[in-house]
């Protein structure tokens, strides 16, 4: 707990420097609040098998009810084609969401309009009603005026708390920024907290992990960190790239072969911004892609033609570590090897456990997101040992790309 505490005052004085508005400034004793999650959960056999969402959703749900707002959720749930249909309905998640908030969510079976009005109407403060998928029309996607104004009918103040739907310029993540007071909800402020510690203003040293499979899904990743952080520790498959572009041969690793030069850029530009690139000095190598094939270590200059990379050696380990003694904010996006795989997991574990107790102990930030990551890291026994963990998958990712957020930037 010392720890958390300790970070939030951290994030806090981040915060200040903010032009947005948190909930701490809004008046919304009595009044209708319109708040934007992102209740997009996972549904298997008709039970929500994820709940992650949901559970982010709590502060800000709590602390508005306990202010007597009149709460009224706004969602969308999976990509219907044709209007209104029962397999992408909100209904099933009001039931869960009322479970992990321990009070009552009533449900209406419409966004806008007469259902919506008269489901609102009978609010009272503190009570939560939850509205039909918001993109159940076509306004919601198209971010169509019309649309918006149905929407800001409802509400007398907005509260987006959908971070991870931010990347989208849509009616209810973008539109209702514009037409009533708004404001950043707990979640949202946190995201946004944690990420201007990690990138905006961040105690330096600064490294940054960026892993995963390709070089060419990552180019602006990579552009936009070699600018702002003090050290590029790249792993994962697109590590391969980057040594065959300094002539090293990496056997049947996965690489991209037409990207050397573009590695060979990315490099020259990290260097003129006096980046430190940080590549694999040694790596795990097995003829088979599977789990306990049969592997082991040489350095990357004696990768066998016959062999494939599938994660980091020791002394690459090693070099990782010391460099996190060193630096004071770390920002992790994609794992080192085939970490789905064992024993291929090993140099994403090593690493994450000494990021995590460097972090325990107050000498480290610790900012991660990204598919991949969260699993690496909660597979590896960290995650709850980071400073943050980002579940927002795109709008994460286009942050760290250093693109602007449509739903973050109405809030300013």
């Amino acid at each position: 707990m010392e720890r958390r505490v300790r970070h939030r005052f951290r994030f806090d004085q981040v915060c200040s420097q903010m032009t947005f508005r948190t909930l701490d400034d809004a008046p919304v004793q009595g009044k209708r609040v319109l708040l934007r999650l992102d209740l997009n959960v996972p549904i298997e056999n008709g039970r929500v098998s994820d709940a992650t969402r949901i559970d982010r959703a709590l502060p800000t749900l709590r602390d508005l009810a306990a202010k007597g707002a009149r709460i009224v959720v706004l969602s969308h749930f999976g990509r219907p084609k044709n209007g209104p249909d029962v397999e992408n309905s909100l209904e099933p998640v009001a039931a869960v969401l009322a479970a992990h908030l321990h009070a009552p969510v009533a449900f209406a079976h419409d966004c806008i309009g007469e259902v919506a009005h008269k489901a609102i109407a009978a609010l009272k403060d503190g009570e939560v009603l939850l509205l039909e998928n918001t993109r159940f029309h076509k306004g919601e996607e198209k971010n169509d005026p019309a649309f918006v104004a149905e929407l800001a009918e409802l509400g007398d103040i907005y509260v987006n708390d959908a971070f991870s739907a931010a990347h989208r310029a849509h009616a209810s993540t973008e539109g209702l920024a514009h037409k009533l007071p708004a404001y950043a909800g707990r979640g949202m402020q946190a995201e946004l907290e944690a990420l201007s510690a990690a990138l905006e203003k961040p105690q330096r040293p600064v490294a940054a992990v960026v892993g995963g499979a390709k070089v060419s899904s990552k180019l602006d990743l990579l552009g936009n960190l070699s600018k702002k952080v003090d050290f590029l520790i790249i792993g994962g498959g697109m590590a391969n790239t980057f040594l065959a572009a300094e002539g090293k041969a990496v056997g049947k690793s996965l690489c991209e072969k037409d990207l050397l030069d573009t590695a060979r850029a990315i490099v020259e530009a990290a260097r003129a911004a006096k980046c430190e690139i940080v590549l694999p000095v040694d790596v795990v190598v097995a003829k088979e892609f599977k789990a306990h094939a049969p592997s082991h270590v040489v350095s990357v200059d004696h990768v066998g033609a016959d062999e494939m990379i599938l994660d980091l050696g020791p002394k690459s380990v090693a070099r990782i570590e010391e460099l996190l003694g060193v630096v004071k904010t770390l920002v992790w996006n994609g794992p080192f090897g085939a970490f789905e795989l064992q024993p291929f997991d090993a140099g994403t574990n090593a690493v994450a456990k000494v990021a995590a107790g460097l972090t325990d102990a107050g000498k480290l930030i610790t900012v991660a997101g990204g598919g991949d990551t969260v699993s690496a890291l909660n597979q590896a026994g960290v995650g709850e040992h980071f400073t943050y963990i980002s579940t927002a998958g795109g709008a994460f990712l286009e942050w760290l790309e250093g693109k602007p957020l449509p739903g973050v930037e109405a809030l300013k």
